[in-house]
């Protein structure tokens, strides 16, 4: 999945012009394509201004380095098209702490160069799930699939390996396992950073929208007409306006039956509910969520689609909601709700404080699913992650990956309907050869009876343990000795997933940094990283039967 490119430096720089205890400015000849920024993440972020003939250009936040250098990320500098910038600088953040501007290292390390080298240095990057080629990622954001191909864009920090500069990335893959990156697709504008939203196909053109997070956050759209690589945004954006501190994440799809788009907001700890026969007029129809579910932290990311049990050959609809926090872990995580909608309204089926979730692991978030899927599949992708740690989490280069692709369902349990989750169909097709031992990058199989222990290890005692016991109908897994887990007090823990029933066979998908536990069935699902010292070589099962298999390269 990763490119690699030459690196190749010119070592022209350019004095700063400090202009007082926070303020610099730093002129630049252009003379190749990008100026390397070296990165400290200690520091504060420093806002940098890039001015041309004494316009404003651009503008980002980045943790420039005053004493040591992290890593380094490229401004596209060739993009501008001037001969000369001026780069208004201003740092945030303890001068006493900090030292005297002059002295910061940055001014020293700022490299002109023709490439970017984005070569793989990290030892827990994932082998087969997605991460951007460098930089911050969260949300999975506007997918679709296209002419045999499936468009994923997502939260992009350019400029840190942390979240700021909110932009959306975009990659595209042909089997839901190799991505191919793609040019950034949206950039933050006067109307503010571009946050979470989706995507759908009309005729030849692809339909974003987002939410530009600015003073306010609104609602605004964007069309390309080269199947979703650029956009060209909506001059009459915003779209849509409220009165609300939290009023994001916009997920639109066709509703066949009153011929009308709906968009579903979150909006608070509500969802609110839109409708439009133009795609640019907005009309308020509903609002869902009070009282119902788990209300401990502000609702995201919504989704809003229709599924089939197959076993009771009936249709209902699930709005997913995502919240940060009040993961049933901590932190954040996905719930949903199952009933009915009619083109204006979401009616749950459930008690109101019934609540349930996609996933019992901790690193599990911002679900949401692909438009126009093949063969009415609703496929879904996840944030890997969690909240409270993962600006945290122990790699430099890049932060966060997202999950393998699931495919959901229903299922019946008692009186109460849930989402089945089962990987995705393009998981088998990438098992390669049976192998004796874990690899860095397997799915382990495990038949299993009624009481089961899955010990995932090391060579250096590091040991991820899963049980399944059938009388309490749960599954558990046991991180706290996973490898690294001092960089957060909430990363060790252990998690634990009803089981709605008995399992038979359970799925392990491992790589190297995460475990992804799955019911064969779909009745259970849980997600959580892993950050071992060497790749678990070592499998021991109690109460079952393991066939492991090395994924395809």
């Amino acid at each position: 999945m990763m490119a690699t490119l030459l690196m190749t430096v010119s070592l022209w720089a350019q004095a700063p012009q400090v202009l007082g205890d926070s303020h610099a400015m730093y002129p630049l000849k252009v003379q190749s394509h990008y100026l390397l920024l070296p990165v400290q993440e200690k520091e504060e972020v420093a806002n940098v201004r890039v001015l041309a003939d004494n316009e404003q250009v651009h503008s980002f936040n980045v943790k420039l380095a005053v004493d040591k250098v992290d890593y380094f990320v490229p401004l596209d500098i060739r993009r501008f098209k001037v001969s000369n910038l001026l780069l208004d600088i201003t740092f945030h953040g303890d001068r006493r702490a900090r030292g005297v501007m002059k002295d910061f290292l940055c001014w020293r390390e700022m490299k002109q160069s023709d490439t970017f080298d984005t070569t793989n240095r990290e030892r827990f990057r994932p082998i087969y799930h997605h991460t951007p080629l460098y930089g911050w990622m969260n949300d999975p954001n506007g997918m679709f699939y296209k002419d045999g191909v499936w468009h994923l864009y997502y939260q992009f920090n350019p400029y840190g390996s942390q979240w700021e500069n909110m932009n959306w990335g975009h990659s595209t893959s042909r089997d839901l396992m190799h991505w191919e990156a793609q040019p950034l697709a949206l950039e933050p504008d006067a109307l503010g950073s571009i946050f979470s939203g989706s995507c759908v196909t009309k005729g030849n053109d692809v339909v974003a929208y987002y939410t530009s997070a600015g003073q306010h956050q609104t609602q605004s759209m964007a069309v390309s007409k080269d199947g979703g690589i650029t956009f060209k945004k909506f001059a009459g954006n915003p779209v849509i306006t409220a009165n609300k501190p939290d009023f994001r994440d916009p997920n639109v799809f066709w509703y066949e039956a009153t011929q009308r788009w709906i968009m579903i907001l979150a909006v608070g700890q509500e969802m609110q509910i839109y409708s439009s026969a133009d795609m640019i007029e907005w009309k308020y129809e509903s609002s869902f969520g009070q009282e119902y579910g788990n209300h401990g932290g502000v609702w995201e990311c919504p989704d809003l689609f229709e599924l089939k049990d197959e076993k009771q050959n009936t249709k209902k609809w699930v709005l997913v909601c995502n919240i940060n926090p009040g993961g049933p872990f901590g932190g954040s995580a996905t719930q949903y709700f199952v009933g009915k909608f009619d083109g204006h309204q979401f009616t749950c089926e459930s008690m109101p404080k019934v609540t349930k979730w996609m996933d019992y692991g901790k690193d599990h978030y911002a679900t949401v699913s692909f438009y126009n899927a093949p063969e009415n599949r609703r496929v879904v992708i996840a944030w890997m992650s969690n909240w409270q740690y993962a600006n945290q989490v122990p790699t430099l280069q890049f932060r966060s990956a997202n999950s393998i692709a699931r495919d959901l369902g229903l299922f019946t349990y008692g009186e109460e309907t849930y989402v089945s989750v089962v990987p995705s169909k393009e998981m088998l097709a990438a098992r390669g050869e049976k192998v004796k031992k874990p690899t860095e990058a397997c799915e382990i199989v495990v038949d299993v009876k009624n009481q089961a222990e899955i010990v995932l290890s090391n060579t250096k005692g590091e040991q991820v343990v899963m049980k399944y016991d059938a009388a309490s109908q749960t599954f558990t897994m046991d991180r706290t000795k996973s490898g690294d887990v001092g960089f957060s007090e909430a990363f060790p823990c252990v998690t634990e997933a009803p089981t709605y029933g008995t399992i038979k066979q359970l799925r392990i998908f491992v790589d190297r940094c995460s475990i992804e536990a799955f019911d064969a069935e779909g009745k259970m699902a849980m997600t959580n990283l892993v950050f071992p010292s060497e790749p678990y070589s070592i499998v021991k099962v109690k109460g079952g039967k393991a066939t492991i298999f090395k994924m395809k390269d």
